[in-house]
């Protein structure tokens, strides 16, 4: 990679990009603090892990930036001269587990490290990386949270931070790796291709305003308390092995992908819970996330650390009873022809135009709420296989995600396929939709995605019943 690109006047800091700044208008209202939280079942050498997350720092510069307040418009993505260490919070977790009562410790954990927020004030001079080991009553177990401003980390980079914190616990000093970064990378505005980038200024106007009506005439799901301040909650949704083998066997047979079924899915368990007469039709959004980082100039690896995800808004009409794999070709096709028409990566500037609009004045969306989507979801799942260094440190669990109780969707997916199986992390603002609604909903479309890859292998055994 150039190293212009990655040092040089970058070296201690720059302005943040476009969709960097739509994050730092963003996470003041709750919207976009990602939290890797793990469970460990195992004693953890304070002072290896304290090494370890430094040594991070060190690799990732970004990871010891602050922002800061400028002048200018936009604030500063900025390294101090003498970067201060990453503190290492050690904290005793049983009055938050008994006061947060949940599936699992882990669980209740994650969902707190959501809602605390060091950049509820747009003025202070923040760290963009905390990190947190919480005790839990069991002797030698504990959950490490790590908690970063999405601006910095999207995740693909949360995945990459996993990997190498690990490895560097194991021993490993890195040299799986990429190699050391020498400053703060450009954001994903600056590395698109210009023919990528390029499009007519009345283009973009139709745009702008084909998606704010779209948005205008999309319907969301009940909401159950529009008043109330929220906070962010999830939902876990896990498929057994064979389960999930079932639902990519059909996916594969019929040439959609899984955030396509997962979509139709939601569509469909979404629409049946509003219980509309029959045949009444709705339109929903649904917002897919892609990282960009292959389709920059210069390519980003996956572990150069950072936001270079773009999103894809499409709108599907919904009348009840539609057909799982009927509904999952029509997310494939608008999501191939958006990328086929690269909106990807020409789209980003209006997409980040109507998020800081929907900030600025959430009277613009439905009861206020600031849903900008019924769902979001990424266009490839995270693959993760278990391995013996996890087994060594006693990585029991864990579960990435971003907050959404700001503005963005009813329900983000965040999908894992671990060891075989799907684990998705669904999160939410609560109590604008409840725990009871969004756990039915999911459970729903659990249960439609397993009814319909039963249906698909059936078919795929007995062809003749197609005809």
């Amino acid at each position: 990679m150039d190293s212009q690109t990655l040092g040089g006047d970058l070296s201690k800091g720059r302005p943040v990009g476009g969709t960097e700044f739509s994050w730092c208008q963003a996470v003041p209202g709750g919207t976009g603090i990602t939290v890797l939280a793990i469970f460990l079942s195992r004693p953890v050498s304070l002072p290896a892990l304290q090494s370890a997350l430094q040594s991070l720092q060190t690799s990732h510069p970004i990871l010891s930036a602050v922002l800061a307040a400028a002048d200018t418009p936009q604030p500063l993505l900025s390294i101090p001269s003498s970067p201060p260490p990453l503190r290492l919070r050690r904290l005793p977790a049983a009055d938050l587990i008994a006061a947060l009562p949940s599936a699992s410790h882990l669980h209740s954990l994650l969902e707190h490290e959501l809602n605390q927020n060091p950049w509820s004030d747009p003025a202070d001079e923040t760290g963009v990386f905390f990190a947190t080991l919480y005790e839990l009553p069991e002797p030698g177990r504990s959950v490490l949270a790590l908690r970063f401003h999405t601006a910095v980390c999207d995740r693909t980079a949360g995945v990459a931070v996993l990997k190498e914190l690990l490895d560097r616990l194991g021993g490993d000093s890195g040299n799986s790796g990429k190699g050391k970064e020498e400053g703060i990378i450009l954001g994903i505005e600056d590395l698109i291709p210009k023919k990528d980038a390029w499009k007519p200024f009345w283009a973009r106007g139709r745009d702008l305003v084909g998606y704010s009506m779209n948005g205008l005439r999309a319907s969301t799901l009940r909401f159950d308390d529009a008043g109330s301040d929220r906070a962010s909650r999830v939902v876990r949704l896990v498929l057994s092995l064979e389960e999930t083998q079932g639902l990519l066997t059909a996916c594969k047979a019929r040439e959609v992908k899984l955030c396509a079924a997962m979509s139709a899915a939601a569509l469909v368990a979404a629409h049946s819970s509003q219980h509309f007469e029959s045949n009444q039709q709705r339109s929903y959004m649904v917002a897919t996330l892609i990282d960009s980082r292959k389709y920059l100039k210069p390519v980003l690896h996956d572990n150069n650390i950072g936001f270079y995800h773009s999103g894809i808004i499409n709108s599907y009409a919904v009348h009840g009873g539609e057909d799982l794999w009927e509904l999952a070709n029509r997310c494939q096709s608008a999501y191939s022809n958006a990328m086929k028409n690269k909106k990807h990566l020409t789209d980003i500037g209006e997409l980040n135009f109507l998020m800081c609009k929907a900030i600025q004045n959430p009277h613009l969306t439905p009861a206020s709420s600031l849903r900008t989507a019924l769902i979001s979801v990424f266009d490839e799942p995270v693959i993760s296989e278990s391995s013996e260094l996890q087994q060594y440190l006693g990585v029991e669990d864990y579960v990435g995600c971003s907050s959404v109780h700001g503005v963005g969707p009813s329900i983000a997916f965040f999908d894992t396929i671990r060891d075989g199986q799907l684990d998705c992390a669904c999160v939410y603002p609560s109590p604008l939709h409840s725990n009871k609604q969004i756990q039915e909903l999911v459970e729903h479309m659990k249960g439609i995605l397993i009814e319909g890859s039963h249906v698909k292998v059936e078919e795929l055994k007995h062809p003749q019943r197609e005809q």
